[in-house]
Order: C-alpha cells, then structure tokens, then sequence
C-alpha cells in the first residue's frame, strides 16, 4: 500500500497492561502523524495475539513495530521517543470484588499498622528514650520525673503529625498534591522490575523482535 511519505512519531511505553487477547499498536503507547488517514490505519496494527497457555508476559520490541508499520506503509517514517522495548501484560480483572477483596485489605493494613507500631517501639526501647526524657525533665525543672511528663505527650503528639506529614496523607485525602515517599519507592521498584523482566526475556530469546 503506496502513501505520500509522512513522518510516524510513536510515544512506546515501558509496561503495558491489558484485559484483551489482542494486542494493537494503540495499545503500546501514544502516536501522532500529519496524515490521519496513516495514523488510523496504522493503530488497528495486531502486534500479538495470547494463546491459552501462553506466558501472559510478553516483550515486543519496537523494531519489530517499525517493521510492523513499514510492511503496510513502506514511505512512512517513524520516530521513536519511548522505550525500545514493550512489556505487555494479560490481565484478568474481576470487577465483582467479594469478602476475600476485603479481608486481603484488612490483613495488610494490620501488618502495616502493628508493624510500624512495634518498629517504633522497639526503636524506642533501644534508645530508651524514657530515660532520656526523665534526664532531660529533671535538668530543666529541677525536679525527678514520676511517671509521664508533658515531654512524652508532645512528643508523641509530634510523632503523629510527623508521620501524617511525611506520608501526605490524612484518611484518604492528600494533604500537598507532591507524590507521597511510598509512590514514589513503588514507581522506582515498579520500573526496575519492568527493566529486569524484559532483559530476562532478551537474555533468554524471548523477546518478539526482528529476524
């Protein structure tokens, strides 16, 4: 199929989720290009299909897109300004989400919360900072500590809002749109575990490429 020559600029990106067995150029990523009629055609593009029993991983490298795209429009250009590899993931999403939904929250927001509780107690204990406040409330007023004073108090008022702050959150609303410590651990780990799938799979030939 002949067509003036026009430039493809297609946006890849690194991991791409998926509730179809067919996977379209759309579907990895973001494109443009002057002539509409090429854009259109070249979207409907299927890069993969999933077969039952099939890894529901795969990694599609964008050479093999550019091939892809050059079989139907030979003068077309295409540039490249994403990732030179795709991992593409089948999921399965269930929409009807049951008690075991719930009780998978509940379970975690408990290790969570007894968990950074015994944490910051056992830090606490390590330091013992009960003898540290009695130190430091008998050199100002003169007096021996019994029994809590008002360090303990501000201090553990202090410790609340430093973790309400530090984690830019109050229930379920952010305090500051700045993305919180976590989110940011979370896309640092998501992105090289991404990176590490799709080496595995050029290390082990897996990858759908170019021949």
């Amino acid at each position: 199929m002949s067509t003036n020559s026009a430039t493809l600029y297609l946006k890849a990106e690194q991991n791409v989720e998926l509730q179809s067995d067919d996977v379209y150029l759309k579907d990895i990523g973001k494109m443009t290009c002057s002539d509409e009629n090429v854009l259109a055609k070249v979207k409907t593009i299927k890069l993969h299909h999933f077969k039952e029993g099939e890894e529901k991983r795969q990694v599609i490298s964008i050479l093999k897109v550019i091939e892809e795209i050059e079989k139907l429009y030979p003068n077309v250009s295409v540039e490249n300004l994403g990732e030179s590899d795709v991992l593409i993931e089948r999921i399965y999403v269930n929409r009807h989400k049951g008690i075991v939904q719930g009780l998978k929250v509940v379970f975690v927001s408990g290790i969570s919360f007894f968990g950074t509780a015994f944490t910051i107690m056992a830090f606490h204990n390590d330091i013992g900072i009960n003898k540290v406040f009695s130190r430091i409330y008998e050199l100002v007023t003169g007096q021996m500590a019994s029994g809590y004073t008002i360090l303990e108090f501000s201090y553990s008022i202090g410790l609340a809002a430093g973790i309400i702050l530090f984690f830019n959150h109050i229930g379920g609303r952010r305090i500051t749109k700045d993305p919180t410590p976590i989110e940011v651990e979370m896309r640092v780990y998501e992105t090289d575990v991404n990176k590490a799938l799709i080496e595995t799979a050029d290390r082990e030939g897996k990858t759908i490429d170019v021949h």
